[in-house]
């Protein structure tokens, strides 16, 4: 027999999810039991992307969750979030580490597998399809305020395998998952040593003061505390300097500007005349000669939402060539600095391929004397400086003017280049990630339809896999 399901026809029995689960919904926690300390708290805000991120969470302490065990999450649950315009219906998997167990806020439900009817790991999967994510969406009830209640939620049909299936498909979803985690687990770490470089060189000036210290010149009281922290770092045990040949290239001294004490010899400039700075703009949607059949890339903020590096190697939206040539900005080179300017304010991504961008961004194509490798990280280390210079009424926005005025320090050529040749290695690396994670996404994706629908088989997976692995 064959079943018309919403991943396609299919010869799997159709059910409602609670043939195979238990559901319950979180606990109403009140503003007051909140703390910065003590068991985190999963809300709506922390389910994303298909995962589920303790960051930013909200805590309660041992006595607000006596006897809440119902509440209490495990590794690997999977969530929904039952409420909000743009997130209701997300579904994500906890992954935690350490003993301060999650707890369940209202809103927010958590599936309970009967594991001999249902895989856990096979229903996730099902519901992040893209297919069921519309049906989950479009269950919603109220329109300011979407929500999903708990027997819609169970009453949603899936194709039901028989248990042995469903557990070699989610076994195959979860190896690529997997790879996907670790590519981008490795992508922040190597964000993260540049960051952590780019501070050292150009916010604390540690190449500067070691350089003082050995050659036994004054350091400006106001830089003392920092020159001591420097001093304990450079007797510990696992201390390891700069190579003398990048050392050689930082000054031994500080001079007073209208910006503080910096390495002498250092110039101060403003973000206006350092910069090219470009904005952008959206074709009219309504003409089709600016949007079908296009090919050229045009970002929008969205674009960056959710992004988890710092380079964007592709677009949601194309236009046409009639389209860009509604962009004054027109088509902007790779390696284009793009920052989000409203909506919010604050994603950074470098572009990898030329691409037109809108009204949301400020765009950086070029410098005098800055590669797109400083400014993207000099940005980042600048970033509640800028929130805090926005404007706006309807939302906070910073204007290319206002950027403008920004004042920045501008080390010396050498120093830059050396700076753009190590953080230009990590970032090669995240693009090489980047295309590998965004290969694994499609076949993820993808592989679950067309194994349920019958176009693959579970014999079909090895290969198909392996056309993924790294050259």
């Amino acid at each position: 027999m064959v079943y018309n399901s919403p991943l396609g026809k299919t010869k799997f029995p159709l059910a409602p999810v609670s043939d195979g689960c238990t559901f319950i919904s979180g606990y109403a926690f009140k503003s007051k039991d909140f703390t910065d300390i003590g068991y985190p708290v999963i809300k709506i805000k922390n389910i994303q992307d298909g995962f589920v991120t303790l960051e930013d969470s909200q805590c309660v302490t041992s006595k607000t969750v006596e006897g809440l065990n119902k509440f209490r999450l495990n590794n690997g649950d999977v969530l929904i979030a039952m409420t909000g315009q743009g997130s209701v219906g997300r579904v994500g998997r906890l992954s935690f580490d350490g003993d301060k167990v999650p707890y369940l806020n209202q809103r927010v439900g958590k599936f309970i597998a009967d594991e001999k009817k249902l895989n856990i790991s096979y229903l996730y999967y099902i519901l992040t399809t893209k297919q069921y994510q519309n049906i989950l969406f479009n269950n919603a009830s109220g329109s300011g305020q979407p929500n999903l209640s708990p027997a819609v939620i169970q009453s949603i049909l899936i194709p039901y395998p028989e248990y042995h299936l469903q557990c070699e498909m989610a076994k195959i979803l979860d190896e690529i998952n997997d790879r996907i985690i670790n590519s981008n687990a490795i992508n922040k770490t190597l964000e993260q040593i540049s960051q952590t470089l780019f501070k050292s060189w150009f916010v604390d000036f540690d190449p500067v003061i070691d350089n003082a210290l050995d050659a036994g010149n004054s350091i400006p009281e106001a830089m003392q505390s920092r020159a001591e922290l420097r001093q304990k770092v450079r007797n510990s045990a696992d201390f390891k300097p700069l190579p003398a040949d990048i050392r050689a290239l930082f000054p031994a001294e500080f001079e007073e500007t209208e910006l503080g004490w910096v390495p002498k010899g250092w110039k101060i400039s403003t973000a206006g005349d350092e910069l090219v700075v470009k904005g952008g703009s959206t074709p009219s949607t309504s003409n089709a000669d600016f949007w079908e059949n296009g090919t050229i890339h045009w970002t929008s903020p969205k674009d960056l939402t959710g992004n988890d590096s710092k380079v964007l190697l592709d677009t949601s939206k194309k236009i046409t060539e009639l389209g860009l040539k509604k962009i004054s900005s027109g088509l902007l080179p790779t390696d284009t600095v793009l920052m989000s300017s409203r909506a919010p304010i604050g994603y950074l991504a470098l572009a990898k391929t030329p691409m037109a961008i809108n009204q949301g961004y400020i765009a950086i194509p070029s410098s005098k004397n800055l590669s797109p490798e400083y400014i993207i990280y000099w940005l980042e280390n600048i970033m509640d400086d800028i929130k805090g210079m926005a404007g706006g009424t309807t939302f906070a926005e910073i204007s290319k003017g206002a950027f403008k005025t920004i004042s920045l320090v501008i080390p010396s050529k050498n120093i830059v280049d050396e700076f753009t040749r190590l953080a230009h290695q990590h970032f090669g690396k995240v693009v090489s990630n980047t295309e590998q994670i965004n290969a694994l996404t499609a076949l993820r994706d993808t592989l679950l339809p067309k194994l349920i629908s019958g176009e693959l088989s579970l014999e079909d997976l090895p290969d198909l896999v392996a056309q993924t692995e790294p050259a």
